[in-house]
């Protein structure tokens, strides 16, 4: 596989080993892997159709709700499991600080293979090792982690004002800032917490 993905890196002016940034989106059922160029901007690398994840649009509450987290996530070396039971895997590290502030439980939300979900998001299994040979590379060669955002959908204003009735509305607005950071910059922005609030820097 490693051939093959250098080749299709190398037109994009980017290569293995590059810093990778990774965006899920639930409604339109998509995850994108972005990296690194040399000059530090990000580009789109590939979009990979999610199989399959479960609940439905909003964050991840409690223990056995079956949702699947929405929100800023860093995944470090440790995080990866190339022994999954669902093929390969990548632990999205929830309960994030936003996430344990606000008293939310739950553990062993992943990205990873084989199609099955309860409150993960499932891959095929060659979609996953795409995206795991990818991150894997760019952890070995220095990255101390790389950021996942999940969101809801894509988040431009139009999108966001349609969903005003939702009980998940002021939430989402918190989300904003960090998707909309992103699209400007192409670089991942510094996402804190702040009391039981998301702060974005950049």
């Amino acid at each position: 596989m490693t051939p093959a993905l250098q080749r299709d890196l190398a037109p994009l002016g980017l290569q293995l080993g590059a810093p990778a940034f990774v965006r899920i989106f639930k409604r339109e059922g998509e995850l994108e892997l972005w990296l690194a160029n040399p000059a530090g901007d990000y580009r789109l690398f590939r979009t990979y159709p999610i199989c399959r994840y479960s609940g439905a649009l909003g964050p991840k509450q409690r223990e056995g709700d079956n949702q699947a987290p929405e929100g800023f996530y860093r995944v470090a070396r440790s995080q990866l499991n190339p022994a999954s039971r669902f093929h390969l895997a990548f632990n999205l590290g929830y309960p994030n600080a936003y996430e344990r502030a606000r008293g939310y439980t739950g553990d062993f939300l992943m990205v990873h293979g084989n199609c099955v979900s309860i409150g993960c998001y499932a891959m095929g299994d060659a979609a996953i090792e795409e995206i795991y040979t990818v991150v894997d590379a760019a952890l070995r060669a220095g990255q101390p982690a790389f950021e996942v955002h999940a969101f809801p959908f894509r988040l431009d204003a139009a999108a966001l004002a349609a969903e005003h009735a939702s009980p998940w509305f002021d939430f989402w607005s918190e989300l904003k800032p960090g998707y909309d950071a992103f699209e400007r910059t192409r670089r991942p922005p510094r996402v804190a917490v702040q009391g039981q609030r998301y702060r974005i820097d950049g």
